[in-house]
């Protein structure tokens, strides 16, 4: 009677032990919490935000369950530096340096944040009308460089880009921002391409 009530105990042990061993192999799942999408003037950029906002909404909406978990959508905008002098050709094999004076460059820099917070605000409201968690973040310099710090230092999730459609010899001069980005972001990238329509050529 002893050795069935020791072998009981074994078995019981053993039914207890189990359960652990299958909680601690579970698979951990990570969650999206913070997104990042890219505006600029470009079509192509609204629609890669509204198809966030379509498919990407139950993770951003602003409900207490949301929150708790974190989800953020942030809007960047990156403006191009604005240089205080440019060099005009003035004849054969010469040019000429033409200097901004102080109150062009504040009039061109008011220019560019009132573009700049025109483009946020219809960001914005589309967001809004889905109660998107949602920050903005304007930038200036280079707009391929500076998204990619961006990411890195804000640890973004998940990165969303348009893709402009640029042609061979556009993207071979002034180079692709979500392609850069494909290969230089610290996160994963999602690169939305645009219908045939609003597609730049």
């Amino acid at each position: 009677m002893a050795e069935d009530q020791a072998t009981a105990a074994m078995e019981t042990s053993a039914v207890e032990k189990q359960p652990e061993t299958t909680v601690a192999e579970a698979p951990t799942v990570t969650i999206t919490k913070r997104m990042m999408v890219a505006i600029d003037e470009s079509d192509s950029s609204f629609y890669a935000l509204q198809w966030v906002i379509d498919h990407f909404s139950n993770l951003l909406m602003t409900t207490e369950a949301a929150e708790a978990e974190g989800g953020l959508l942030t809007l960047v905008h990156v403006q191009s530096p604005f240089h205080q002098f440019a060099a005009f050709p003035a004849g054969p094999g010469g040019a000429t340096a033409v200097y901004a004076s102080s109150s062009m460059i504040e009039s061109v820099k008011k220019a560019q944040q009132e573009a700049s917070a025109a483009l946020l605000s219809r960001a914005l409201q589309m967001c809004r009308a889905k109660q998107i968690r949602t920050e903005t973040l304007v930038l200036e310099g280079d707009a391929k460089d500076m998204i990619c710090q961006a990411v890195e230092q804000m640890h973004v999730d998940l990165l969303v880009v348009g893709s402009r459609g640029l042609g061979k010899i556009k993207r071979a001069f002034i180079g692709s921002v979500s392609d850069y980005c494909a290969h230089h972001a610290n996160c994963p990238i999602l690169i939305v391409k645009p219908p045939k329509e609003i597609t730049i050529k």
